[in-house]
């Protein structure tokens, strides 16, 4: 059965798992290959009990039915996601409970976008905004498939204007940009103190496009920009590689202590 436009596809044994796990009632129908189905056996028995179609077909249909030769031996078909923007009284609560926010501005490599939201998952970060920009990535095949599971542990929003929404933020997080060039201060400085206090504000985290980083507006919103000291050889890291060490810095390690790259003094 051919996928209908308004339809996505979840590729790889990771992902489906993780879909079933959190909504089994996501999946609409099921497709996979004979090894893959030998290892499937519940979500292939709730499919049943559900009335729901699963098949197994050859790797070619496969292929066929997601797009990619990548499907890792299993197609789950489901509804889009529906992305809403953050309300004033969502920013309110995740800030009270302290939860970490991450923004992407205009990120534009589906592979990017999985990866970003696997490392966001696993140092638990439940919420990721993204401006609704032809640039920017959505979740799809290839987001799901290199997330890993991770997109059923993170709550992507989409919102008309990321600069905007920056604005509506500050009020609730200390909003915190990634720069590669100009004079920004190390990745630390501005949430690592030597005191047990934390920082007032909890800190919303905005990485920028591949190619040509936070754009002016946005940039200028935040509180604060900060760049990931190198060795000078290469000039910046890949984005998603950007993220996993930027969500440690910020949201991972313990924060008891000042931040070993933060300057002394």
């Amino acid at each position: 059965m051919p996928v209908k436009p308004k339809e996505h596809t979840v590729c790889g044994l990771a992902a489906v798992k993780a879909l079933f796990a959190h909504d089994a009632g996501a999946i609409k129908r099921l497709y996979f290959d004979y090894p893959t189905g030998r290892r499937i056996g519940i979500i292939c028995k709730v499919l049943a009990q559900a009335k729901k179609l699963y098949r197994c077909i050859e790797p070619v249909e496969l292929e066929k039915i997601s797009g990619t030769v990548h499907h890792g031996g299993i197609v789950a078909v489901i509804e889009p996601r529906v992305m809403h923007p953050p309300r004033p009284e969502d920013l309110r609560r995740w800030a009270q409970a302290r939860e970490p926010l991450l923004l992407l501005d205009r990120i534009g490599n589906a592979h990017n976008l999985g990866a970003i939201v696997r490392s966001a998952a696993f140092f638990g970060v439940k919420h990721i905004v993204i401006p609704d920009d032809p640039e920017q990535a959505k979740p799809c095949e290839a987001a799901y498939r290199v997330a890993e599971g991770g997109m059923e542990h993170v709550e992507i929003h989409a919102v008309t204007s990321l600069a905007g929404f920056i604005s509506e933020a500050r009020p609730f997080f200390r909003v915190v940009g990634t720069s590669v060039r100009g004079a920004a201060p190390v990745v630390g400085r501005e949430t690592r103190v030597a005191t047990p206090k934390a920082p007032e504000r909890p800190v919303a985290l905005v990485l920028g496009n591949e190619e040509r980083g936070l754009a002016p507006d946005v940039a200028a919103a935040c509180d604060a920009l900060v760049r990931i000291p190198g060795g000078g050889a290469i000039e910046s890291l890949n984005v998603s590689a950007a993220a996993a060490v930027l969500c440690w810095e910020y949201f991972g390690r313990p924060h008891a202590g000042p931040s070993r790259h933060a300057p002394p003094g």
